[in-house]
């Protein structure tokens, strides 16, 4: 397969088994994946010809088990070269991949499976899931086989594969991407690629931010060191500087442990020309830490699980722009600012944040459909929640846009409270306490009041030695934003609890927060 289109450019690619077969001739011995693990102890990689021919071989084995077109893999594995095997193998045969983070709670993968209904379930813990089959045992019987009967040419429109929200509320809701929106991807990742980059990778494999830009990756030859975990910083550390990693990326609460870790100070990261974050914002003088101790510039990227593309800031954009603001559209991302009335929102006020491109998903996953070429049936009534007649997200965050164009995100459609009849979005909160002395991380939260309706509880954790008084946030609020956004009660944790993707949890939040506000009530 590759020999027979390596001599054409990767723009006549048209599906995810033909930027890879490219990606085999023209990025042969450039590694595709490095593996490590905790300790750095064992290294493994695999070339992108390697992993070619690896996929093929692994292809052979699924088609023996009656994987094609129409089927569905299913993968809960942490990320892996394995993994990326895997995802590539069931591409070539026209099945969909759907992977499931490891992490997720029993409930939450249950619910998955049910609506998938996979044909083959590959797992790191098979003895979790039933009629489940050992990834590597796998990838290990295939070595012997020959190349499978390839169902040439796939339709670029296809499913290729699956991502599930990582929301923690609600029944999980599947994205479903297409070849096509793939090819999208990496034609909007802008900075965040350039040939040959060494690139660290510290999401689930399962997460929207791996599985629609593996093309990306193919297409300019970049190297994806996978971050070793259990997550830590000194191992981090080792790992960027050990592998000459040119692209840093991480949620703010790893980048903060990272600038706190010792190791930081002796390391030789030359190599890195970018830091890239998002999830959650940084206070401006974290931003310029962060971007004093590396060297490079830092950039914030904003996205959501059905768009894949959305906005970024740009390598020079002042840290109060990165700190602030989620920038503007990536190539090839429409970006508006919608009221109830689906109407355009003026510059400076608040509105539902729609983003349109090529990138974006097919729809949400319902169910299974034998009768459908993809074997797939689409949840129609939840895709037009989210998906208009034009094909823009309608994303759950609210936004508003500066005269230069710059997004600001100030909550979700979910975080969202009322406060005596007045809308306050926690995120715009969050900004001005964020940057207060000795506040190491906030989280504002709506509950339950009987006179008001609700009222916000401020969540924090404290440096040591630092203490701060509800009074006194109370007026720092005030003196930025109007004054019923200021929160009504103050609760102190050590450390605020974490999801799997390291952002916030609210949902765990929202029982202490509801009692701190009863308390105040009282």
């Amino acid at each position: 397969m590759a020999q027979s289109i390596e001599h054409r450019g990767a723009e006549a690619c048209q599906t995810l088994p033909e930027i890879q077969a490219w990606a085999a001739g023209n990025h042969a011995s450039t590694e595709a994946y490095v593996e490590l693990d905790t300790q750095g102890a064992s290294r493994q990689a695999v070339s992108f010809s390697g992993l070619h021919e690896s996929s093929l071989a692994l292809a052979a084995w699924m088609e023996l088990r009656g994987i094609g077109p129409g089927s569905v893999l299913a993968l809960v594995a942490a990320p892996s070269i394995a993994y990326a095997t895997a995802y590539a193998a069931a591409a070539r045969l026209g099945a969909v991949t759907s992977g499931i983070n490891p992490r997720l709670g029993e409930r939450e993968r249950r619910e998955i499976l049910e609506m998938l209904e996979p044909e083959l379930l590959l797992a790191d813990d098979p003895g979790t899931y039933p009629a489940a089959i050992d990834l590597r045992e796998a990838l290990s019987a295939s070595m012997a086989l020959t190349e499978p009967t390839l169902p040439m040419p796939i339709d670029g429109e296809a499913p290729v594969t699956i991502v599930w929200t990582s929301g923690t509320t609600g029944k999980p809701k599947g994205a479903v991407f297409t070849h096509r929106a793939l090819r999208a991807v990496a034609r909007g990742v802008d900075v965040l690629s350039q040939p040959g980059d060494r690139r660290l990778s510290p999401v689930p494999f399962a997460h929207v931010a791996y599985m629609t830009r593996v093309w990306d990756e193919a297409e300019h030859g970049i190297t994806t060191v996978i971050s070793p975990q259990p997550w830590r910083a000194s191992t981090t550390i080792a790992v960027m500087e050990r592998e000459g990693v040119t692209v840093g990326q991480g949620v703010p609460t790893q980048w903060e442990l990272i600038l706190a870790d010792p190791k930081l100070e002796s390391a030789d990261l030359s190599a890195l020309r970018l830091a890239g974050t998002g999830a959650a914002r940084m206070a401006p003088d974290r931003v310029a830490a962060l971007r004093n101790r590396l060297g490079v510039p830092v950039i914030v990227r904003y996205t959501s699980t059905e768009t894949s593309l959305g906005t970024g800031t740009r390598p020079g954009d002042a840290d109060d722009i990165v700190a602030t603001t989620v920038g503007q559209p990536v190539p090839g991302v429409q970006l508006s600012l919608l009221d109830d009335e689906a109407k355009p929102v003026a510059v400076g006020e608040v509105g539902r944040v729609v983003l349109s491109s090529d990138a974006t998903m097919l729809a949400y996953l319902a169910g299974r459909d034998p009768s459908s070429p993809h074997g797939l049936r689409m949840d129609e009534e939840r895709t037009r929640e989210v998906r208009r007649d034009d094909g823009s997200i309608i994303t759950g965050d609210f936004g508003m846009l500066d005269a230069a164009g710059n997004l600001s995100l100030v909550g979700r459609a979910n975080e969202l409270y009322q406060r005596g009849g007045y809308n306050v979005y926690p995120a715009e909160v969050e900004v001005v306490i964020s940057a207060l002395d000795g506040v190491k991380q906030v989280a504002v939260v709506g509950a339950a009041d009987p006179i008001l309706g609700e009222v916000g509880v401020a969540v924090l954790a404290l440096e040591a030695g630092k203490e701060i008084a509800l009074e006194d946030l109370r007026e720092a609020v005030k003196a930025v934003l109007a004054d019923y956004k200021a929160p009504d009660a103050l609760l102190i944790l050590d450390e605020l609890p974490l999801t799997p993707m390291m952002k916030i949890d609210r949902t765990s939040l929202q029982a202490p927060c509801e009692e701190a506000a009863r308390v105040r009530s009282r």
